[in-house]
């Protein structure tokens, strides 16, 4: 109360924000008349000058009017478009480093221009992020005209792109990509063995476009580069037979027999006690447990893993629902392709992990893939929180604004528009049944139709539901488009008409977000369609749009149904936010039912009672605000039940990306530092002053001492034979420091005399060779250690532990664990390695070359509930085993395999 009466004086924090950048917009405008009158050639040359001056001390705070002014004027002469003050508005939100929330159809991608152009002065390079490839490539070419008259460069990042023109991309002034594309290569910049293999130059300033989808949707979705681990295929197509023999328990705490019971809030599984006995019974018939012996045995941890993947793929996970079968682009293979449950989109190559996709795989008779091991990884909120400034731009921000605060520090701006909002948000209307619900809006349907020529979006959540619709529409004669992951490569096609007279469009979720719905129809993708198009038909098709515009109009605009109710009001938004743009008429209502997922298992069983009280029939409906605000109150409790998980996982995954930092920073200073030596030698004597505490024990009698373990451990691990027993026996006063001493001192008298033989340059490279080799290989491992600790952490909690207090303890443990295993492991490999040719040591760089170029990539989301799903560029698409390589009667002859090194070297290396 008090909050909105100090706002009704003085104003929300909002309004504040708008006054005052309403201020720089004056000033913006004051200097339009002196740059108009600017030629072209002098409305170029300000970039250099502002370069010229930012370089000389001024702030782009300060050069900010005069520039979005240059802009602005370029942008009429080159485009045709000049910026509305309410974009100069958006452009100043995202210079200041927060996120514009702008109407669709405002135009955020000119809006994005006027930040580009003046935080691209500075020289540091600007990223511009989108969902998805298609949007960053057609908004780096849109805006390429712009951008080169003022003399700057622009480049497009995509996936599997040549390492020369992905490097020539990071170097331009403005780099269009998406989040994918733009976190792999940071992944893939701290696994190079060279400096100059690296790809991008910093991260210093970045425009998220979509950023709810990129920052809250993906939130908790870790990008990670795999290899393929050992193949359990067999198990997971042997242990798909269990589940139709099992059926769910109908409430969680009420034994009725059922062998599992269903966590719908949180999509998980808990097997009961006769499932568990069932499911050992059915492991010992498949002969892949011992008669007598417990699921709860740790040595069989594993089976219960696979049998839980495969209940949940069962029960859990739908056909087109949340996946569909269809066809891979790449392997030209039909395989199980996820559907993204926000946008609605499919997201091929994405795999859930915890074995999931490959229960799925064996439910649905395919070909099981193998499980992949991680081997660096991100999530994209530590990747974007990298960046020096952040920026956003989306329809549907405030929703989640303290989220965005919180975990990002950025403040969200309500953009107002251009002209006013007209569009009749009428209050959702409630039915008994599912088909009550289809029935009714096919009713709708038909007397928007009999009214006019009004365009219908119809609005749904899965693909099951987009097809049943469909279904309906076509037994009542009703020509309509469906959109959805199954058509998902005509979306820009399907979308640009979806406002023409008389057009019905079902969408599932995405409803073509970054594409506009122009009302009438969009007469220049028809022109596009026209080969060798003249200006007849120009003019023709511009004439039959200007018509079909007022028809339209007249007949209310675009009219949004939407079928169900999405978990987050955001969704909800966007699919309103694509009628009422730029000041049309619109109207949007939903449509709902009790048995909607919403209803059944968020929205109070009061609202479910009282409605059912009433005696509705199942062709009625009610519609009450009450029982909107229930909803949306159910909405409100997911969508707060989801910030706390991402939060959550947030605090675990920081520990990691401290580590990380550490692990790439230490990488970095091993690639830059010319010579190695100092901190080689220093390695040696932490390792050596380690090994000898492991016979001479700190403060010890030398009855306490094995010396003859020290030796033998001296001999096979530093590759040095030390006669200690004699150097005690000559001298009785030689203690344990002397020891110690004199030890390390042959030790690296060793180490300095081999290095003397090799030559500064050979020992350079080898020393770094095994520093890199070290690095990765122990991280790997440590990320999956890391892993299996925060997958049990929780239990801590029955302890009366803070598991997250407890996470970050045996982290730092583990981390300093793996920290001493690489000094031992680089001065053992130094001590014991043969001292190679020149010629050898090009092969070895060779193969270092051919190991980064194999890597095999993928990308895995977490679900709200914790499940997990990858997304996997395969180097091996068919996963064929790989063939055992005979060996050749030299090991220094080819190498059988055809990679062009010695045997030795290659599939003979030791």
């Amino acid at each position: 109360m008090l909050a909105s009466l100090v706002g009704g004086i003085f104003g929300t924090k909002n309004e504040r924000e708008l006054k005052r950048m309403r201020k720089i917009v004056e000033q913006i405008n004051a200097l339009e008349p002196s740059i108009s009158s600017l030629s072209d050639a002098g409305l170029t040359a300000k970039t250099q000058e502002f370069k010229e001056r930012f370089q000389k001390g001024e702030s782009l705070n300060k050069l900010m009017p005069e520039a979005f002014a240059v802009c602005r004027e370029a942008s009429k002469r080159v485009m045709g478009m000049r910026h509305y003050d309410v974009q100069l508005i958006g452009g100043v939100t995202l210079h200041e480093g927060k996120i514009a929330e702008m109407r669709t159809g405002e135009g955020k991608t000119l809006m994005a221009t006027l930040a580009c152009y003046l935080n691209a002065l500075s020289g540091n390079g600007v990223h511009v992020i989108t969902v998805n490839d298609y949007l960053a490539q057609r908004d780096a070419e849109l805006n390429r005209p712009l951008f080169e008259f003022l003399g700057l460069s622009v480049g497009t990042i995509y996936s599997m792109q040549a390492p020369t023109e992905k490097f020539h991309a990071y170097q331009s002034d403005i780099t269009y990509g998406t989040n994918n594309e733009f976190g792999f290569d940071y992944l893939r910049d701290n696994m190079v063995f060279s400096l100059e293999e690296k790809k991008q130059r910093g991260l210093h300033y970045a425009i998220i476009d979509e950023v709810d989808s990129i920052l809250i949707d993906e939130a908790r979705t870790p990008l990670i580069i795999s290899g393929q681990s050992e193949d359990s295929s067999h198990l997971y197509q042997m242990i798909n037979n269990i589940p139709p023999k099992l059926h769910a328990q109908k409430e969680e705490k009420v034994a009725d027999g059922g062998h599992f019971w269903i966590d719908e809030k949180q999509r998980q599984i808990e097997i009961t006690e006769v499932g568990f006995e069932t499911i050992e019974d059915e492991l010992i018939q498949l002969g892949l447990l011992e008669a007598g012996d417990s699921l709860y045995s740790a040595s069989n941890l594993n089976l219960l893993h696979h049998a839980t993947a495969a209940i949940r793929a069962h029960y859990l996970y739908q056909r087109n629902v949340h996946y569909i079968i269809g066809l891979n682009p790449t392997s030209q293979k039909q395989e199980v392709i996820i559907v993204d449950e926000n946008t609605g989109r499919t997201m091929p190559g994405r795999r859930w992990s915890e074995g999931l996709h490959q229960a799925v795989e064996a439910k649905e008779g395919m070909e099981v893939q193998p499980e992949n091991q991680t081997m660096a990884t991100t999530t994209f909120q530590n990747y974007f929180r990298l960046y020096r400034k952040l920026s956003g731009m989306t329809g549907t921000a405030d929703t989640e604004a303290a989220e965005m605060k919180e975990i990002y520090g950025l403040d969200v701006v309500i953009i107002p528009t251009h002209r006013p909002m007209v569009r009749n948000d009428q209050n959702d209307l409630i039915y008994l049944t599912k088909d009550g619900k289809y029935n009714a809006i096919i009713q709708e349907i038909t007397r928007i139709r009999e009214a006019g020529v009004a365009p219908i979006l119809i609005g749904t959540a899965t693909i099951e539901a987009s097809e049943i619709l469909s279904d309906k529409l076509t037994l009542a004669g009703i020509r309509h488009e469906v959109l959805n992951a199954k058509q998902h490569e005509r979306e820009a096609d399907i979308i640009a008409q979806a406002g023409s007279p008389n057009s019905v469009t079902i969408a599932t979720n995405m409803a073509g977000r970054g594409t506009d719905i122009l009302l009438g129809g969009n007469w220049r993708a028809k022109l596009a369609q026209i080969e060798e198009h003249t200006e007849a038909d120009e003019q023709r098709l511009l004439a039959e749009w200007r018509d079909n515009n007022q028809a339209v109009l007249d007949s209310g605009g675009l009219h949004i149904i939407g079928s169900e109710r999405h978990e987050s009001r955001r969704i909800d938004n966007q699919l309103r936010g694509r009628a009422g743009r730029q000041g049309d008429p619109g109207v949007s209502r939903f449509y709902l039912s009790l048995e909607d997922d919403l209803m059944r298992i968020f929205a109070g069983d009061r609202v479910v009672a009282m409605m059912r009280s009433m005696g509705l029939k199942e062709d009625e409906a009610i519609e009450h605000k009450m029982v909107s605000r229930s909803i949306e109150n159910a909405q409100r409790k997911v969508e707060s039940r989801n910030f706390d998980i991402r939060k959550n996982l947030l605090k675990y995954d920081d520990v990691n990306n401290e580590q990380r930092k550490i692990i790439y920073s230490q990488r970095d200073e091993v690639l830059s530092e010319p010579s190695l030596q100092a901190g080689i030698e220093d390695m040696h004597r932490d390792v050596m002053k380690g090994m000898i505490g492991n016979f001479i024990p700190p403060e010890s009698i030398h009855d306490q001492w094995d010396i003859d373990g020290l030796e033998d451990a001296l001999r096979k691990d530093m590759g040095v034979d030390l006669p200690v027993s004699q150097w005690l026996r000559d001298n009785r006063r030689l203690d344990e420091e002397g020891l110690i001493e004199r030890i390390t001192d042959e030790v690296l008298s060793r180490y300095q005399q081999r290095r003397q033989n090799m030559g500064d340059d050979s020992a350079a490279m080898l020393e770094r060779h095994f520093m890199l080799q070290s690095l990765d290989k122990h991280w790997k491992d440590h990320l999956a250690a890391m892993d299996y600790l925060r997958q049990g952490i929780h239990l801590r909690g029955y302890a009366q532990k803070n598991p997250e207090q407890e996470y970050k303890k045996e982290a730092f443990n583990l981390f300093v664990n793996m920290l001493g295993v690489i000094k031992s492991d680089v001065v053992a490999d130094l001590s014991r390695v043969h001292i190679p040719s020149p010629e050898e040591i090009a092969e070895l760089e060779a193969q270092q070359q051919q190991q980064a170029a194999g890597m095999e990539l993928s990308f895995e989301h977490d679900d709200v509930d914790g499940i997990t799903g990858e997304v996997t560029e395969d180097a091996n698409p068919d996963h064929q085993p790989l063939q055992e390589i005979p060996a050749p009667a030299s090991r220094n002859a080819p190498c059988p395999c055809g990679s062009g090194l010695k045997y030795k070297q290659c599939h003979g290396k030791i």
